[in-house]
């Protein structure tokens, strides 16, 4: 895939959604790895990637492929890709760029995350999720926003899974380094990240 080395957003192509593999054999090739190789996913990889995580797959309701607590949809999905940072905008799927700059290596601690093709860092937007004072609150602000994000990384899972591309989801960050290098704003809390790409053959 060629990605632009000049800052702007991407729009997506269609994501296929009459592809992939039985559900259950998804789940049975459910797993997490740590070993990469810096291959570039396709435009519909891409795609369907972030259709799975967060995508919108009733329109006429605005309704997302994960359940949202009480519809807040705080969410927000970036992705650390070579060209850059980008947050997914699933209204219109398409990336809207942040910065033009490889942040990958900053996503986690591992020597994997900046060779993977792909890092997603799921983010909660605490004004969308209704905290008062959202820049003091504490951890338990993040409860719903945290188990929101773990149905949107089983998808992330599973469509990984039909594709076999290889993924892992991952804790351990320097998450204020991280939050910089996205320019969030104090409101916007990270929640986890989860690396993305093809197995190291």
């Amino acid at each position: 895939m060629s990605l632009p080395s000049i800052a702007q957003d991407i729009k997506l192509v269609k994501p296929d959604k009459s592809g992939g593999i039985p559900l259950m054999q998804a789940l049975n090739n459910r797993t997490s790895s740590r070993e990469y190789d810096n291959r570039k996913l396709t435009d519909e990889q891409l795609s369907g990637l972030l259709w799975a995580a967060w995508g919108i797959n009733r329109p006429e309701e605005g309704k997302h492929t994960a359940p949202s607590s009480n519809n807040k949809q705080e969410m927000q999905v970036y992705v650390s890709l070579e060209s850059g940072l980008y947050l997914y905008v699933p209204e219109s799927h398409l990336l809207k760029q942040i910065h033009n700059r490889d942040i990958r290596k900053s996503t986690g601690k591992q020597d994997f995350v900046e060779i993977a093709a792909v890092n997603l860092v799921f983010v909660s937007d605490l004004i969308k999720a209704g905290v008062t004072n959202p820049e003091k609150a504490g951890p338990e602000a993040l409860n719903t926003s945290a188990i929101n994000t773990g149905f949107m990384a089983q998808n992330v899972y599973l469509y990984c899974a039909s594709e076999k591309l290889a993924c892992v989801v991952r804790g351990w960050m320097d998450t204020p380094e991280l939050a910089k290098a996205m320019e969030l704003a104090p409101h916007q809390r990270i929640i986890v990240s989860q690396t993305v790409g093809y197995p190291k053959k």
